[in-house]
């Protein structure tokens, strides 16, 4: 996704781009050994800022959950925060939020299973396209890539 905005900066800053558990072509540990909560992504973030001795950087944070988490537990470390298409409060959230929101208020299969629409390629294409003007400016392997990657968590989670 930043594979773009890394060597634009990085002639000025070090820059280093972790993806979360999970994500991208990170391992996806087991659900039921890992919670995949954002008080639980800061934490993985956290130690890993600690341990690779990072005491001072700024959050280009995508998962703004987890960045004012990092924010509020070290503020002395944060030196700037730039968030995208993040919001860190409920409030913040639109409608086509009401399926997560209802699976983390009650967490059954039926409402974990309604999540699958989530997964579906052409739902990860709008979520790269929607708005934008000019779609041509979007490649296409970024919203196929993260497509074939989310596939693979579906394969290993049917529920």
């Amino acid at each position: 996704m930043f594979r773009n905005l890394i060597p634009a900066l990085a002639d000025r800053y070090r820059v280093i781009a972790p993806d979360l558990p999970g994500f991208g072509f990170s391992d996806a540990p087991d659900r039921k050994h890992f919670h995949y909560t954002f008080a639980n992504l800061a934490k993985v973030v956290d130690s890993f800022t600690e341990t690779i001795s990072l005491d001072r950087y700024a959050i280009y944070d995508y998962g703004a959950p987890v960045g004012l988490r990092l924010a509020l537990a070290h503020p002395e470390r944060i030196t700037a925060i730039v968030s995208q298409n993040g919001n860190a409060y409920e409030e913040g959230l639109s409608q086509g939020w009401n399926p997560i929101q209802k699976y983390w208020k009650e967490p059954t299969a039926e409402n974990r299973a309604a999540l699958r629409d989530f997964l579906k390629p052409e739902t990860t294409k709008w979520q790269y396209l929607h708005g934008v003007q000019d779609e041509s400016l979007v490649a296409p392997e970024t919203y196929q890539l993260d497509s074939s990657l989310m596939a693979r968590a579906a394969r290993r989670d049917p529920a």
